[in-house]
């Protein structure tokens, strides 16, 4: 049997493991090298006081048959909860002497994707649409604006070579400059003209104006609801009942079922190779360094610390990998007993908060990007959401940065200070509970060596039995269904000796996937 060492025990790496354990069981030894405590990776579900933190959070959204597909076979789905069936439910069972379902049934929910922009201290769909409320909201003057800037966007187009052009071409400047300029630049740190195109063909795809407008006429005429959405217009997605992490600590228990091994707390340092293929890897488990060899390899871990600990690597690819740049994530989780934000949607919550999974803060007077609402993502995730509204605040920032070295405290009360300034809590005082995360190299970013990405891979790609997967493996901002798919294609060319690592590499780049069908 051939042993295979893979790094990283996030969606990637999982997925591979399982893949080969179920397609090719008595051909391979498989044993995943996992650098933290936890499985997940930043898919991971952090559990503090008996409430869950959903880290970035994790649409299971995919229009990849063969992903949803295999979600459904490892944690089947049940429909959207209602509230007797979430609270009332619960309760009698447990008065009953049944067990607890939160706890013993592993399924999906289905629920409701609501994502809202926070600006000027209004809500604004997002993606943006054409509603009446929308222009409510902007007033005359920002709604003519915005629509003769579009009309001059669709007669001059600008040249492609920056995610600023990208969006201005697609939703016209007035638009950018509102609802997307700002945002963009808290993610990355830089300006939107200093960042690759290529993001935004990857993550916003073929959304704009028109595929709006698409949607919306879509609704409307009769069987048009059945057309294939672009993924940012989703309605509904599955959710694990206790997050993310639920699911994939579920893969890893079937992964250790099936004979595999996940040995946590294992850094990998050095990767030694030797003619065209990789030989072994130097790792540090607990503090012991130990040499760990294999006939085939799977990375997720970073392009930058993959090519960094190799031996005898070209001085311009160590460079460029070297200066692939990323970015980093804080989460900060607020107990609170309610938000100052009013529910003037159709749609029903516990406790009747607003229905939004995130919200989007445009206002470029904080530094807060993003405000999850967990109860709305599993009411699970929640101890007690009748009382109390979980939220997670979401920071962008680099390793080593002000922000990134301050102490718990100071960042909480950051935090809990810039909620107060935007109307979402009233006074401190509303803050039952705290507690924050921090996530090295969440994002990997579209500048600085980011252009000498190709002559990376071809770099990577002389090494026969090295297969790069996954975000970071791949230095690539995927979703977690790409990342999967890249390992679908891996282990389809491990058991069918395929040399060409091609479709490995052109998830999520191929025309299919920025073209408005399915796959």
């Amino acid at each position: 049997m051939e042993n295979v060492i893979i790094i990283g025990a996030g969606p990637a790496g999982l997925t591979a493991a399982y893949e080969l354990l179920k397609k090719a069981p008595d051909k391979y030894n498989v044993t995943i090298l996992e650098e933290s405590d936890d499985i997940g990776g930043i898919s991971k579900t952090v559990k503090y006081n008996g409430n869950r933190m959903d880290i970035g959070g994790h649409r299971f959204f995919s229009k990849d048959n063969d992903v949803t597909q295999w979600w459904e076979e490892i944690m089947p789905t049940q429909g959207k909860p209602s509230f007797d069936d979430v609270i009332l439910g619960r309760e009698k069972k447990l008065k009953e002497g049944g067990p607890d379902p939160a706890e013993t049934d592993e399924v999906m929910l289905v629920r409701n994707r609501v994502s809202r922009i926070y600006y000027k201290k209004k809500f604004f769909d997002y993606p943006v649409t054409m509603k009446p409320q929308t222009f409510k909201n902007m007033g005359l003057t920002s709604t003519v604006k915005s629509g003769v800037s579009y009309l001059q966007s669709c007669v001059v187009k600008k040249p492609e070579d920056s995610l600023e052009n990208f969006y201005i071409n697609r939703f016209g400047k007035t638009l950018y400059s509102m609802f997307f300029e700002g945002y963009t630049e808290k993610l990355w740190g830089r300006h939107p003209r200093e960042i690759s195109a290529d993001w935004g063909s990857q993550r916003v795809k073929g959304l704009s104006i028109m595929a709006v407008i698409k949607d919306m006429v879509s609704k409307i005429i009769p069987g048009g609801e059945n057309q294939t959405k672009e993924t940012s217009l989703i309605e509904e997605f599955y959710y694990p009942k206790f997050g993310p992490g639920h699911l994939w600590e579920t893969v890893a228990s079937h992964i250790e079922n099936m004979g595999g091994k996940i040995i946590k707390n294992c850094s990998v340092k050095t990767i030694k190779t030797e003619n065209g293929k990789v030989v072994s890897i130097t790792a540090e488990e607990n503090g012991i360094s130990k040499e760990v060899s294999g006939d085939i390899f799977i990375s997720s871990m970073p392009v930058k610390d993959l090519v960094g600990g190799m031996n005898d690597v070209p001085e311009n690819i160590a460079e460029w990998s070297a200066g692939l740049p990323y970015r980093d994530f804080v989460t900060v989780g607020l107990l609170v007993d309610r938000l100052n934000l009013k529910n003037e949607t159709n749609i029903r919550t516990l406790g009747n908060i607003v229905p939004d999974c995130w919200i989007y803060v445009q206002d470029t007077g904080v530094k807060l990007g993003r405000i999850q609402i967990f109860n709305n993502w599993s009411p699970y995730m929640v101890t007690d959401p009748e009382r109390y509204v979980w939220i997670g605040l979401e920071y962008f920032c680099s390793e080593g940065d002000d922000f990134w070295n301050m102490t718990d405290k100071e960042c909480i009360k950051l935090a809990i200070k810039e909620l107060i300034k935007m109307g979402v809590i009233s006074t401190p005082k509303s803050v039952k509970d705290c507690h924050r995360e921090k996530v090295k190299k969440a994002y990997p970013a579209y500048f600085d060596t980011y252009e000498h990405m190709d002559d990376i891979i071809s770099y990577l790609d002389t090494f026969d039995n090295l297969y790069c997967v996954g975000r970071n493996g791949q230095h690539r901002y995927n979703n977690m269904d790409h990342s999967m798919v890249t390992s679908f294609e891996t282990v389809k060319n491990i058991i069918n000796g395929e040399t060409s690592k091609d479709n490995i590499w052109n998830v999520n780049t191929e025309k299919e996937y920025h073209e408005e069908k399915s796959n």
